[in-house]
């Protein structure tokens, strides 16, 4: 679209039928994309994806499983002490920005249910990749934090990068019953050190006990991974898992860039379709994360 419509567009068509309009024209870009290879060069996880295409629109996760779950049923209590609003996760209390009401917690805890799905391309931990009680943990983008807490009993300990102050306000309370095993920074972990960021360079020097790296910081996954050089390029053992939907090149160029490193690779089952990134191009399937191992 013309970039001096779009802004006018934005403003005149409201965003349900902008979102629809992107899904019915996607979906018929993949399918046109797809019915122009032969049988051989579309594999059978694809297959899977156009299987649902065939009846569905596009979504984020494209597969039956994400019908499971549904915004109205989760239970979303008050802690009037905190002044905050939670939902149980694992029997443990997972806190949500005080600003945030019942609706907009059920929407954001249902998605972060689907994501971690047993059968979701965007699931952390899968087989024997798994975080263990000699693990120490650092949680790169962690927002409300429902990895680390859902890890919290399997771990040696958690470092949680995360900036937004409404969320560290959130995760101290989330985290306040494990004062000695979880530290939060409250800093971006980035490719420059100031007051608001730091390296992972700069951090591992003083925390080289870490050795499990989840990172899901909204396509800026590059940026973190260039300032793990030092460490990555030791004989240290890490684990990581690593979101790779967020840009169109993402899973090949992270897969050479640890390969480099001497890691070994696996990619999530699956895919997911970022409709949201509006520069996505053929083939328009991304793998969810690729899991790590040094």
């Amino acid at each position: 679209m013309n970039k001096y419509l779009f802004p006018i567009y934005r403003i005149l068509v409201p965003k349900p039928i902008r979102t629809a309009l992107l899904k019915k024209s996607l979906r018929k870009k993949i399918r046109n994309h797809f019915n122009s290879l032969s049988e051989e060069e579309v594999n059978e996880e694809q297959a899977e994806v156009l299987k649902n295409l065939e009846t569905e629109e596009v979504n984020i996760f494209p597969y039956p499983f994400r019908t499971n779950y549904s915004p109205e049923k989760i239970e979303v209590k008050y802690d009037s002490e905190k002044g905050m609003s939670y939902v149980i996760q694992d029997g443990k209390r997972l806190y949500f920005k005080k600003r945030w009401g019942e609706k907009k917690i059920q929407k954001a805890y249902c998605d972060l249910m689907r994501e971690q799905d047993i059968n979701s391309p965007h699931r952390y931990l899968a087989g024997k990749f798994i975080a263990g009680r000699n693990d120490v943990l650092a949680d790169i983008g962690a927002a409300e934090g429902n990895f680390s807490l859902y890890v919290i009993d399997d771990v040696s300990k958690i470092y949680i990068f995360e900036y937004d102050k409404e969320w560290i306000e959130a995760l101290r309370v989330t985290f306040g019953p494990w004062p000695g095993k979880v530290e939060i920074i409250n800093k971006y972990l980035s490719d420059h050190d100031d007051k608001s960021h730091i390296r992972f360079d700069t951090f591992y020097k003083n925390h080289p006990d870490v050795n499990f790296l989840k990172i899901d910081v909204d396509g800026a996954e590059s940026v973190v991974l260039n300032s793990c050089k030092e460490p990555f390029s030791g004989n240290n053992s890490f684990k990581i898992a690593l979101c790779t939907y967020h840009k169109n090149e993402d899973e090949k160029d992270f897969t050479k860039l640890l390969n480099d490193y001497g890691f070994s690779i696996t990619t999530s089952r699956g895919y997911m379709i970022n409709y949201y990134d509006k520069k996505m191009k053929a083939p328009y399937l991304r793998r969810g994360l690729i899991r790590a191992i040094k």
